[in-house]
C-alpha cells in the first residue's frame, strides 16, 4: 500500500545480517557474548579454541580458514538441544594459535592448549587438519602422558612416518602414549595400507572398523572407547577426524571416501563421548573450508560438532 513501509526487523548484534529474535539464541552469538561478558582468567566450562594447521598436510588444504568458517557457521545454530539450554555454561572463544605449524607453533600450541585445560572441564580444538591432534593432545595431557588415552573417530590410522596429518597418532606413541590406551573407531578399508595396519597392531592399538560399527550401537562402541582409553584413570582427548564421513555429507574433507559414517553417527559420537568426565580435550580436524560444498554441509557439520560436544558436557550428572 502507498505511504506504508514495512519495518525492519531487528538484527542480532553479534551477527548484523541475521534478524535477532530474542526467543532464539544463535550459538555463535551466545559464544561471542558469553566471551565478552566473563572474566579473561576465569573458570569455564567449555573454552573453544582455533588450531588452524595446514602447511604439513598430505592434501592440498586451506584447513586454516576452517576455524573462522565454523564460528561464522555457529550463527545458524540455535543454543538448545537434547533438551538442554547451552546457555547455562561458562564459555570462552579464545582465539586461534598464531602459526601453529612447524615446532615453534605446535609449543604454541601445546601451551595454549595447558592453559586451557587448566581453566576447563572441556577444551574443543577447531582445526585445521590433523596434525592439530599431536600439538593438542600432549597440551591437554600434561604431566599425565603416562596415563592418558586417545580416542580417534578417522578413517585413517595416522601412523605414517614425519610430520604431517598422517603422523599424529605415531608422534604420540613417540612421546610415550601407551598404544594398549588408543582407540581408532572408523578405520575405513582402502584407506589404509598393511603395513600402517600391523604398526596398529604391534603397538597393541584397539581397532573398531567401519564394518564393525554397522553391527553395534554407539552406546556400546563409545563405552569400550572410553574404558580403554582411560583405562590408567588419565586424561582422554578424543579426535573426531571429519574425514570418517561418507563423502556425501563431508566433501569439504580432501581424503572422505564413500561409505564412510554418516553425520548422524559422528554427532552423536561427539555427544556420548563429551559426556563423560574422563574426556577433557576433543579435537575437530580435517575440514577445508574453501573446498567444502556451496551450501557448506562440511563447516556446518563441524559446527554441529562443537554444539553436541558442549551438550554432553552440559549433559554430566
Amino acid at each position: 500500500m502507498v505511504g506504508v513501509s514495512t519495518p525492519e526487523p531487528p538484527r542480532d548484534p553479534f551477527a548484523p545480517d541475521l534478524p535477532f529474535d530474542p526467543h532464539w539464541p544463535r550459538a555463535g552469538s551466545w559464544l561471542a557474548r558469553e566471551t565478552d561478558d566473563h572474566a579473561a582468567d576465569g573458570p569455564l566450562d567449555l573454552a573453544l579454541l582455533g588450531v588452524p594447521t595446514w602447511r604439513t598436510s598430505l592434501s592440498s588444504t586451506g584447513a586454516h580458514a576452517t576455524p573462522s568458517a565454523v564460528r561464522e557457521a555457529l550463527l545458524r545454530f540455535s543454543t538448545h538441544g537434547h533438551g538442554l539450554d547451552l546457555d547455562r555454561l561458562v564459555v570462552a572463544d579464545l582465539g586461534d594459535v598464531d602459526e601453529p605449524d612447524g615446532d615453534s607453533g605446535e609449543d604454541r600450541v601445546v601451551e595454549a592448549v595447558a592453559a586451557a585445560v587448566g581453566r576447563a572441564r572441556l577444551v574443543v580444538a577447531l582445526g585445521g587438519d590433523n596434525s592439530c591432534t599431536y600439538g593438542v593432545a600432549l597440551g591437554a595431557f600434561g604431566a599425565e602422558l603416562g596415563t592418558a588415552g586417545l580416542i580417534t573417530l578417522d578413517a585413517h590410522h595416522d601412523l605414517r612416518d614425519g610430520v604431517s596429518n598422517g603422523s599424529p597418532v605415531r608422534r604420540l606413541l613417540q612421546a610415550g602414549l601407551e598404544g594398549a590406551r588408543i582407540v581408532q573407531v572408523g578405520i575405513a578399508d582402502f584407506a589404509n595400507s598393511r603395513a600402517y595396519a600391523d604398526r596398529a597392531r604391534d603397538h597393541g592399538i584397539t581397532v573398531i572398523t567401519r564394518d564393525a560399527l554397522g553391527r553395534r550401537p554407539w552406546e556400546d562402541v563409545v563405552g569400550e572407547a572410553l574404558d580403554i582409553a582411560g583405562g590408567a584413570g588419565g586424561p582422554v582427548h578424543v579426535d573426531l577426524d571429519v574425514d570418517v564421513c561418507d563423502r556425501s555429507v563431508a566433501p569439504g574433507c580432501p581424503a572422505s571416501l564413500p561409505g564412510g559414517i554418516g553425520a548422524d553417527d559422528l554427532r552423536r559420537a561427539a555427544f556420548l563421548l563429551a559426556a563423560d568426565h574422563r574426556v577433557g580435550s576433543l579435537d575437530v580436524t580435517e575440514v577445508d573450508a574453501t573446498a567444502d560444498a556451496p551450501d557448506m554441509r562440511t563447516v556446518r557439520l563441524a559446527a554441529l560438532l562443537v554444539l553436541e560436544a558442549a551438550a554432553g558436557l552440559a549433559s554430566r550428572a
